[in-house]
């Protein structure tokens, strides 16, 4: 095989690697994995396991960035196909109740689950899921910020609470629906949205 070849092969197996990864944190927490585990599931050796990833810890964090890929994909991704303003604003947040529905991942939100896991757990593993939710609410208030400054959101509004309180009611929403298998608490959760939302529309 040549070098291109090896490599090729090399990357396709990361990627199936993480790929159960992502599903197993999902349901079961980033604890969950092991090298161990995923060799035998995948029925790669633990040793090619253990070359493309080094330790648990190293596999925990390509775990959590491949989160984030899968998330930007699902959610950040469609929502920029929309126009700047309070549209893009809608369409990030059906966008992000879609991936909470279907689900993308066993689990149900991944980071829902993980910064459940982590969140009293200083360490690399925190800090790269503290920065992907960093990231994740400042597109999110750069976007209600966008509708602002267009004039179709009051300029009153204080972006950053705007933003915490829409982020509170989506990911509430489904973690009760997950927990209580009811469906209709998206519904809730995307009525409050909009009902907040509406309170700020400029006339």
């Amino acid at each position: 095989m040549s070098t291109d070849g090896r490599l090729l092969k090399g990357e396709q197996t990361r990627s199936t690697i993480l790929g159960r990864a992502v599903d197993i944190a999902s349901a079961e927490g980033l604890e969950g994995l092991s090298i161990g585990r995923l060799a035998t599931e995948l029925r790669i050796s633990k040793s090619g396991v253990f070359t493309h990833f080094g330790s648990k810890e190293e596999l925990q964090l390509a775990t959590v960035r491949r989160a984030a890929e899968v998330f930007r994909l699902h959610v950040v991704e469609p929502a920029l196909a929309a126009p700047e303003g309070i549209g893009r604003v809608r369409a990030l947040l059906d966008a992000w109740q879609r991936y909470q529905r279907e689900p993308v991942f066993p689990g149900g939100c991944f980071f829902h689950s993980t910064m459940a896991e982590f969140d009293a757990r200083p360490g690399r593993v925190r800090d790269a899921i503290a920065a992907s939710q960093r990231d994740w609410r400042a597109f999110l208030e750069h976007c209600i910020r966008e509708a602002r400054d267009l004039g179709e959101i009051q300029a009153a509004t204080d972006v950053a609470q705007l933003a915490f309180e829409l982020e509170a009611l989506c990911r509430t929403g489904a973690a009760h629906a997950l927990l209580h298998d009811d469906p209709s608490l998206y519904e809730r959760a995307a009525h409050a949205m909009s009902t907040r939302l509406a309170a700020v529309t400029a006339a």
